[in-house]
């Protein structure tokens, strides 16, 4: 039986760029045309405050681009300690190759309001309005969306907060290079 704290709660949008403003990786994901799929990236951030937005690296050899593109949507979820291997493997081969989902064991949340696909098992996603912007697409594969939704995990965030004592497992990942990461440690208050 599934307890509601491990269910993923709602996050007040002028607080949802506090998910991504620790740095982590992120899994983004998007669907079109029956399609859906996922890839890893590093290099996201948030934006602005009201109307939040964030931006994400998406280079043009993805597949995940293509429906980014397509669909005018996009969902970024920050993965997990336990879910490294998987970040890796996402990674590290094109959806427009490998069916994801039944390779990697990718796993989706079904209860998907806004039609976005957000992975299982990560503790916080931000469902995107992409914000058009061609030049810095095709130039930087810079994309910019308008956060129109976003939900956590509140073992881990809640209050506005992240608070990870007693659950190493639902640490975030945060990417150095060549498939190694670091988690965030104990909190410091300045």
């Amino acid at each position: 039986m599934t307890q509601t704290s491990d269910l993923p709660q709602a996050v007040e949008l002028d607080k949802s760029y506090r998910l991504l403003n620790h740095g982590p990786t992120v899994l983004v994901s998007a669907t079109h045309g029956g399609r859906r799929n996922t890839m890893a990236a590093a290099w996201n951030m948030p934006l602005d405050f009201t109307p939040p937005k964030v931006a994400v690296v998406i280079d043009k050899s993805t597949f995940t681009r293509t429906l980014v593109e397509a669909s005018g949507r996009f969902v970024l979820a920050v993965p997990t300690r336990a879910q490294a291997e998987l970040v890796s493997a996402v990674g590290g081969c094109s959806g427009s190759k490998v069916d994801k989902e039944a390779t990697l064991g990718l796993r989706y949340l079904e209860d998907d309001p806004l039609q976005a696909p957000r992975v299982a098992g990560c503790v916080a996603w931000l469902s995107c309005r992409l914000l058009p912007e061609p030049k810095l697409q095709q130039t930087y594969d810079l994309f910019l969306g308008e956060v129109e939704a976003a939900w956590a995990d509140a073992r881990v965030f809640s209050g506005g907060r992240w608070h990870f004592e007693g659950h190493d497992e639902l640490r975030t990942l945060h990417h150095v290079a060549g498939g190694h990461y670091f988690v965030p440690g104990q909190l410091v208050t300045g």
